[in-house]
């Protein structure tokens, strides 16, 4: 049974099934498990959230001193009850927060252009990018000293780009062949960096800094023996070993070229630490992990994770999303929300299931709405079969439709996903 209490009556036990409010203004992005942590406890109790549902079938009930204060109501009685979720949901944002009534606002960037027309911009630069590090990784391997400052040209394309329009070349470098992970990675990581800065509200100076540490953080396994980069099984003890030494030997190429910054050097070293002290190379934990080399962690991940690469096809962006969100001890979590906020709950290319049972493919973030973007309605759950592609702007006035799940493995299921949401030919142009 579902019972609405005061948040300040929350205590060790209770199974907390919802915090009432945006999902956004908590610090969790679990929104179902059983409070066992005294530190989750003070979070919640401190978080400003006035009230929450928890569920005594699960958990504890209120102490009879707050009895008083609360009644219990069915389920069928809560406000924008989610779905039956799955096993995990509980590790994850659920169904519920797409039926939030006061979404977050983006930061809008100046200068917009539109997404579509940002795209072929977009693609340039990732053709841009990927011959300055295949050139630069070639460097390294013939042992020359490294040109940290001729990448400086591209980090302006970068965040002019993220400027005129933030989702288009941080949607697209996503989308890399398995032989191009290595090189476009670094591409990739550059327009996140920058993108979460700007989010930030760090000057322009910074954000280019942060770009810059983000092309340059992987440039260390330039130095990795290739059968070990692109080995297409699980590693042995002793090549996971090897591909570990890559922060250090970046740095020191880093260092060696005597152009490299302070971000840079320290983003290279430190992307693989976590806020847990469980990372690497230091085992660094908390602050004494710089925030640039947080941001880094963070950027770092989600690109790695959402590619196809050698040994395993790239996860779905928005399941991606849940599944960062439930690691815990990984990230920091006020950077993390602030990248949330800048890339969207369902980032573009997330395929989403749709209240009247259509899945869609995510087209566009709406600046001003995280979870109403714009989608490419392509598929009837009802009828098993596609229908007439149709883009439909979820935050429009009148608009009866909303995003109820995600579907992270319908791109295993639908071919041509990507040519949803930008065009067919630019598709194939970053298929090659």
């Amino acid at each position: 049974m579902l019972k609405k209490i005061l948040t300040q009556d929350l205590r060790l036990g209770m199974h907390l099934h919802r915090l009432e409010g945006s999902w956004m203004q908590h610090p969790f992005w679990r929104s179902r498990f059983l409070i066992e942590d005294a530190g989750d406890l003070k979070r919640l109790l401190a978080c400003g959230v006035a009230e929450c549902w928890i569920d005594v079938s699960l958990g504890a009930d209120v102490v009879p001193a707050a009895a008083g204060r609360t009644a219990p109501v069915p389920v069928a009685a809560e406000p924008s009850a989610a779905p039956p979720a799955d096993a995990t949901e509980g590790t994850r944002p659920s169904a519920d927060s797409a039926a939030d009534p006061a979404p977050t606002t983006l930061r809008i960037p100046r200068q917009q252009v539109p997404f579509g027309d940002e795209l072929k911009e977009a693609a340039a630069i990732c053709r841009r990018g990927r011959q300055a590090m295949v050139s630069m990784f070639a460097e390294a391997r013939l042992g020359r000293a490294l040109d940290t400052e001729g990448c400086r040209a591209l980090v302006e394309d970068v965040a002019a780009s993220v400027e005129r329009n933030a989702g288009a070349l941080v949607s697209l470098a996503r989308l890399k062949t398995k032989d191009d992970y290595t090189y476009m990675h670094s591409v990739a990581v550059c327009a996140l960096m920058v993108a979460l800065a700007r989010q930030l509200g760090m000057d322009e100076a910074r954000c280019r800094e942060a770009g810059h540490a983000g092309l340059l953080h992987d440039v260390g396994k330039a130095l990795m023996p290739l059968e070990v980069l692109g080995k297409p099984g699980k590693l042995t003890d002793e090549e996971w070993r090897v591909m570990r030494s890559h922060p250090e030997r970046g740095y020191r190429l880093l260092l060696d070229s005597g152009t490299a910054g302070e971000a840079a050097l320290d983003v290279a070293l430190h992307h693989h630490e976590r806020v847990d002290g469980q990372g690497y190379p230091h085992r660094l934990a908390d602050e004494s992990i710089s925030e640039m080399a947080r941001m880094g962690a963070i950027c770092d991940v989600y690109d790695a994770i959402t590619s196809n690469r050698p040994y395993k096809a790239g996860w779905d962006p928005a399941e991606s999303v849940a599944k960062m969100a439930s690691w815990k001890g990984h990230f920091d979590a006020r950077l993390f929300a602030a990248f949330v906020h800048s890339l969207g709950i369902y980032p573009t290319g997330s395929v989403v299931r749709l209240e009247s049972g259509r899945l869609a493919v995510v087209a566009e973030q709406n600046a001003g709405a995280l979870l109403t973007p714009v989608v490419m309605v392509f598929f009837s759950t009802k009828s098993q079969m596609p229908i007439e592609p149709q883009r439909m702007d979820l935050s429009r006035t009148g608009c009866r439709d909303r995003i109820v799940a995600r579907e992270g493995g319908a791109a295993a299921r639908f071919q041509h996903i990507d040519e949803l949401w930008m065009s067919p030919e630019l598709a194939q142009r970053v298929a090659r």
